[in-house]
């Protein structure tokens, strides 16, 4: 995609179309670098982001199984 850089103020800019930035998945904040002479721009992902994806509810269910009451638990109640 061809576009033009832009002065904005002091600086220049170049405008990013919407669709390119939801491709991106780019928020307000991206993180800019230059790599062999190219100016890479790429987005800002939350710092705990992805910690639950490989979270599973049933395995909450597994662990209060484990500690169930026992025979020497139950041996002095009263029905």
């Amino acid at each position: 995609m061809k576009t033009t850089v832009r002065k904005v103020g002091n600086s220049r800019g170049v405008l990013l179309p919407a669709a390119v930035l939801a491709v991106c998945d780019i928020g307000d904040e991206v993180e800019l670098s230059v790599q062999d002479g190219r100016i890479v721009i790429a987005p800002i992902k939350a710092p705990r982001d992805g910690w639950f994806d490989d979270y599973l509810a049933a395995d909450d269910e597994d662990a209060w199984g484990e500690l169930g009451a026992t025979d020497a638990d139950s041996a002095d109640w009263e029905w």
